[in-house]
């Protein structure tokens, strides 16, 4: 027997019961699966529940439930200015992970559109790979392309001195503006 697709309303509160109980992201083709529809339909249920302000966001490694604002208070974020070229990409994220860092996202200011900002989320050196191949894979370029290498990360650990030596070490480096 084939299995059912599950349908509408029963669909968009499996996703979030889904979101909820997950540890890491999950991507949009797992949960297309689980529900025996397709992808499209679970990015159009995804914008759905955040149009009712459902605390959803898409990263490279899938779709996330941003936990309660109890759990945000344990940890700490700074907001880095940086500048390299694509290339020191791997480089610029593996030494904030490596010091035990998240990094939340990459924002740079366009001219026209004002600020960008893009969920990243990573924070392994294997979460680090998946993203930098996804963006190879689709061809995509790195937002900073559109700034010069000029860019912001938000970087969120559970201890500031972390991100304290995280930042040391980027402006030893020379990818911290200062």
């Amino acid at each position: 027997m084939k299995d059912e697709k599950i349908l509408g309303e029963e669909r968009r509160l499996f996703i979030l019961n889904s979101l909820l109980k997950a540890d890491s992201p999950i991507t949009g083709g797992e949960l297309a699966s689980r529900a025996n529809v397709s992808r499209q339909v679970i990015v159009q249920d995804i914008s759905l529940l955040k149009a009712k302000n459902e605390p959803i966001i898409a990263t490279s490694q899938g779709y996330l439930y941003l936990k309660t604002d109890a759990v945000k208070e344990q940890f700490f974020e700074k907001i880095i200015a940086c500048n390299h070229p694509p290339e020191k990409t791997k480089e610029e994220l593996y030494t904030i992970v490596d010091h035990g860092v998240k990094v939340k996202n990459v924002i740079i200011e366009h001219s026209v559109y004002g600020d960008l900002t893009a969920s990243i989320m990573v924070s392994n050196r294997r979460e680090v790979d998946e993203f930098l191949k996804k963006i190879k894979t689709a061809n995509a370029g790195y937002l900073s392309r559109l700034t010069d290498g000029l860019h912001l990360h938000t970087l969120v650990a559970d201890d500031l001195e972390k991100i304290q030596n995280a930042c040391k070490e980027l402006e030893e480096k020379g990818f911290i503006i200062t």
